[in-house]
């Protein structure tokens, strides 16, 4: 069907080729509310890197599919009374925002299973406090203890442009906080911006890892 998510994602791969600055980019696709099933078609294409923001849905998926090579992004606000159990299957962890949320992460009996996992510094750009990421003026000493943590790898940063701002502009912030990360961690270079509607914004501004939900994946479920 032309409407697949396969083909979905073969129309947008065709557009990510053709836009600036896309070589190197890694594509997630945020299947949230979307069955294994949908994961499993888009993987027998290629797609291996695979967005999701809800726990259990999360893990009972990633758990359904443990047959395949699939690299797992929780690209959801991460609650620390679930922050481990997240990290079992999770490998990359996109909305690291506060030092407890580190600190759980470390937590556990002696003996437990503490998988190393990457994480990204969230930032919150907007002015709103109520929103997910850590302000500004705390990126630094956060990503100082991400790097620290002997539970995580510190890889970079991650936001979501704010609701009636322009996202080239946001993501221009972005870029100069970015900066910053990095002189924590040159290696810490990954940006994680973009999403269905704005993510040649984010590729102009140095994007190197983008979200993309329903331009691959279609409406979420009734009820999603």
């Amino acid at each position: 069907m032309a409407d697949a998510p396969a083909a979905r994602l073969a129309a947008f791969l065709e557009q990510l080729e053709g836009a600036r600055r896309a070589r190197g980019v890694t594509l997630i696709v945020v299947t949230k509310r979307h069955p294994a099933s949908l994961v499993r078609e888009l993987a027998a294409v290629g797609q291996r890197d695979f967005g999701e923001s809800r726990h259990p849905e999360s893990r009972d998926k990633a758990a359904a599919l443990a047959d395949l090579d699939l690299t797992w992004h929780f690209v959801g606000q991460l609650q620390r009374n679930k922050a481990r159990q997240v990290a079992r299957y999770a490998h990359v962890l996109h909305s690291i925002d506060a030092p407890e949320l580190v600190e759980a992460l470390e937590g556990g009996e002696p003996g437990d299973e503490r998988p190393v996992r990457d994480a990204l510094v969230q930032v919150n750009l907007s002015d709103d406090p109520a929103r997910g990421g850590v302000a500004p003026d705390g990126l630094d000493a956060l990503a100082e203890r991400v790097a620290a943590s002997p539970a995580l790898r510190l890889r970079g940063v991650m936001a979501v442009a704010p609701l009636g701002e322009e996202p080239a502009a946001a993501f221009e912030r972005l870029a100069r906080l970015a900066e910053r990360v990095r002189a924590v961690d040159p290696a810490a270079d990954w940006i994680s911006a973009g999403m269905s509607g704005d993510w040649r914004e984010a590729l102009e501004h140095g994007a190197t890892h983008l979200r993309i939900g329903t331009a691959i994946t279609g409406n979420r479920p009734l009820g999603g």
